[in-house]
């Protein structure tokens, strides 16, 4: 139970959450990953190595401590979190591992006089309620998805039936479940979790569906990264009649009904879930649409004949592509450079009440959310998510 003192003592260690969060996350993960083998398939060494995981955890401890007394007002980042969660298929007995690796760094690094007996059983009150929380809605998806129609918990085993090449750099995979049964449903722009075991390792991965929900397959559509042992092995090493174990669809980044003019803004691999919800669109509503994308050139473009296909059959989609850099042979963009202010007031509805949705690399998503709020496009309108750790664009 949090008592009124815990709280108080929660609260005063925001300063040195603000302060020295990120170091107290990196000694937590280092602790954790290195004396619990068994959660490191949960996590993506490259967001490790970047410190992108650590600054999301940091960044979440603080916003915890911050609203201890008003969990509400922590808004979409409990759903980000569980979403996650559920999609690497996080279970309860993960929990305690967490919480006596956190406990032990916020010990280590602040020290004894700081992190006193009463500072840890405050935060170890706090932890347990965080983790109860966390543990009861991710059941209640896991539940949800198990009993769907079409739905499993934990893994089900999919066959790769179509590997095809969308550019350079980015393949997609289309799954089919190796038992025949049917299909659970899914909103567009949300993701699934793989699991893979390469040479030996266990590793988790989410990857947006990049078609809209049909009832027969899954699309996921992967960037090589250069770094990417996941990625890697899914283009060299994963081929047609091959199988891949996957848990089922989660994510709260999806695609809202409504009437108001769409506007998709993609960067990259970011395409992904803006396509599945371009199709999804256009096949029940004729609200404008305008489709943005920027790909450092042509060969990096993904999906582009898609794309100009459905504009030539649906006259309410408009589509702009950005070139970082065109090449002799690439396809005219509608711009070059980056996307800027200047290009995207062009390329907006002359009416910015829109619904707006966006993805990319993160200095991309920072700059399209200053712009698009200078542009005046209502910032409860103009909704975004994370490929990796959830972080802050402001």
């Amino acid at each position: 139970m949090l008592s009124a003192e815990h709280r108080a003592i929660i609260k005063a260690t925001v300063p040195l959450l603000e302060s020295g969060g990120e170091a107290l996350t990196r000694h937590f993960y280092a602790t954790m990953l290195n004396q619990h083998p068994e959660v490191r398939p949960m996590f993506n060494q490259a967001h490790q190595a970047s410190g992108a995981q650590q600054r999301a955890l940091a960044n979440g401890v603080l916003m915890y401590a911050r609203h201890i007394d008003e969990l509400e007002k922590l808004g979409g980042l409990v759903g980000q979190i569980i979403n996650k969660h559920v999609a690497l298929n996080i279970q309860p007995e993960h929990y305690p591992i967490v919480g006596s690796c956190l406990l032990r760094s916020i010990r280590e690094v602040l020290g004894a006089d700081i992190a006193t007996d009463a500072v840890i059983e405050a935060w170890a009150a706090a932890y347990g309620q965080l983790a109860d929380l966390l543990i009861g809605l991710e059941e209640g998806i896991y539940r949800e998805r198990e009993h769907a129609p079409g739905g499993w918990r934990g893994t089900r085993r999919f066959v790769v039936a179509r590997k095809v090449a969308e550019s350079d750099e980015i393949t997609s995979f289309y799954l089919v479940p190796e038992d025949g049964g049917s299909l659970l449903d899914f909103h567009p722009g949300q993701y699934i979790g793989l699991r893979v075991f390469i040479d030996g390792e266990e590793l988790r991965r989410n990857y947006s569906l990049s078609a809209a929900p049909n009832g027969r397959e899954y699309r996921i559509s992967v960037k090589r990264e250069k770094e990417g042992k996941v990625s890697g092995f899914l283009h060299d090493r994963i081929h047609e009649r091959d199988t891949l174990d996957l848990y089922p669809p989660a994510g709260d980044f999806k695609l809202e009904h409504g009437d108001k003019p769409l506007v998709l803004i993609s960067g990259g691999v970011g395409i992904t879930p803006t396509l599945a919800m371009l199709h999804a669109a256009l096949a029940t509503t004729k609200r404008p649409i305008h489709f943005i994308h920027a790909a450092r050139h042509g060969g990096a473009h993904a999906f582009r004949e898609t794309i100009d296909e459905l504009a030539a059959r649906y006259p309410q989609l408009k589509r702009f592509y950005c070139y970082e850099n065109r090449r002799d042979g690439d396809s005219e963009p509608h711009g070059v450079g980056f996307v800027n202010e200047t290009l995207l007031d062009q390329w907006l509805p002359a009416d910015r009440d829109v619904d707006a949705y966006f993805l990319g690399p993160m200095s991309f998503m920072k700059a399209v959310k200053k712009y698009l709020k200078v542009l005046g496009v209502p910032e409860a309108q103009s909704r975004y998510e994370f490929f990796g750790p959830a972080a802050a664009l402001d």
